[in-house]
């Protein structure tokens, strides 16, 4: 397995919460042999299992704060969310799950980057990605690609 994981979550059924699907979907065949892709709706210390045994984990979600404009790219630090409160459902418990694996000693990544996309609308059932969160995608696919062959480069 490649010491790398790129994971798109989201739900696809959600209008722009499928922002980190369609990233992941988009950065899956360029990053064949470098970075294993996954796609996942889980959230929190769910997401555990799938962190595990990886060395470095670029994670993409929408989020939806309502302090930028639809579409903008955010890098957020892991170490900086809050363990109450989170900018999307999918972070819930990330800093609890950071803490539970630091205890028990397991095979956590050592750098994980959150990559966030502002969302228009996260509440349409059924509905397309908005215009907005659909023109940022390249741009994050590229930015997801970039920081995984920086990453490849030093190993």
């Amino acid at each position: 397995m490649p010491p790398i994981l790129i994971l798109g979550l989201g739900n696809d059924i959600i209008s722009d919460d499928a922002a980190g699907l369609l990233v992941a979907r988009m950065v899956r065949e360029e990053l064949a042999g470098v970075a294993d892709v996954v796609e996942s709706s889980l959230s929190g210390l769910a997401l555990l299992e799938l962190l595990l045994g990886y060395e470095r984990v670029i994670i993409v979600d929408a989020e939806g704060t309502g302090q930028r404009p639809p579409g903008s790219i955010t890098e957020i630090d892991p170490a900086a969310l809050d363990a109450l409160i989170a900018p999307s459902p999918h972070y819930a418990g990330l800093p609890e799950m950071f803490a539970i694996a630091e205890q028990l000693g397991l095979d956590f990544p050592k750098e994980i980057r959150i990559l966030a996309i502002e969302a228009e609308n996260l509440s349409e059932i059924g509905g397309p990605v908005s215009e907005a969160v659909r023109v940022a995608l390249p741009e994050a696919a590229a930015r997801v690609t970039e920081m995984a062959r920086g990453w490849a480069s030093q190993d």
